[in-house]
C-alpha cells in the first residue's frame, strides 16, 4: 500500500513528529511508498491546520534536510521549491488545468481544481500541484520548458475539438469551464 500523509500545522511544531511518522509507515513491510502533501486551505480560513510562512520554510528545510533516510519517502527536491514558490492561482497551475474533479455523486463538477470553493493557491501544498507545477518547469531545450508544451498541446486540442467535435468534449473545453452531466463513453 501507499501511504499519503498531509501535513498540517501541528506535525511541524510537535518536537520530532515528522521523524516519528516516516519511521512508522517506513518500516512497515506492507508500504510501497510514502507521499507527501500540504494541507490547503481556503481564502480567509481560519483554521489550526493552516501552515505559517514560517511553517512552510521550516517543511522545506526538514525535507530537503533528511536526504535519502526514509527509502520510501517519494519526495523529488524538485517538489519542495515548487511548495515554496507555489501557482498564484488556478490558471497558472498545470494540474488544474489538466484534471477534472467531480464529487461522490460523479455529476457536479469540482471548479477550479480538486479542493474546489476559493483556495489559496499562494498556499497550496498538493503534492499533485507542486509536481506538476515543478515538472512545468523543467527546461526542456534552450528556454523550451515543460510548461510550453503542456499547455501547446492542449491548445491545440482544444482547437482539434472545436473542428472535429463541435467544441462538446469535456476535456479540451475552454479551460475552467464547468459542464454538466457525465460524459458517457461508447462501447
Amino acid at each position: 500500500m501507499n501511504i499519503h500523509w498531509t501535513v498540517v500545522c501541528k506535525n511541524i511544531e510537535q518536537p520530532g513528529y515528522m521523524d516519528r511518522y516516516l519511521s512508522f509507515w517506513n518500516d512497515r513491510p506492507e508500504v510501497r511508498n510514502i507521499w507527501v502533501s500540504v494541507y490547503t486551505p481556503q481564502h480567509s480560513e481560519k483554521s489550526p491546520e493552516r501552515l505559517t510562512t514560517e511553517n512552510r520554510s521550516e517543511l522545506a528545510a526538514y525535507f530537503n534536510g533528511i536526504g535519502g533516510k526514509y527509502s520510501k519517502l517519494t519526495m523529488h527536491p524538485g517538489l519542495m521549491r515548487a511548495f515554496l514558490e507555489p501557482p498564484k492561482n488556478p490558471a497558472d497551475c498545470l494540474f488544474s488545468t489538466l484534471s477534472v474533479n467531480y464529487t461522490a455523486d460523479l455529476r457536479t463538477r469540482v471548479e477550479p481544481c480538486v479542493f474546489g470553493g476559493t483556495p489559496s493557491c499562494t498556499e497550496c501544498g498538493c503534492s499533485m500541484s507542486m509536481g506538476m507545477h515543478w515538472l512545468g518547469g523543467v527546461r526542456v531545450m534552450g528556454p523550451l520548458r515543460a510548461s510550453h508544451l503542456i499547455r501547446g498541446s492542449l491548445a491545440v486540442g482544444r482547437g482539434v475539438n472545436r473542428v472535429s467535435c463541435e467544441g462538446k468534449g469535456l476535456r479540451w473545453a475552454q479551460e475552467q469551464q464547468a459542464t454538466p452531466g457525465l460524459i458517457q463513453i461508447g462501447q
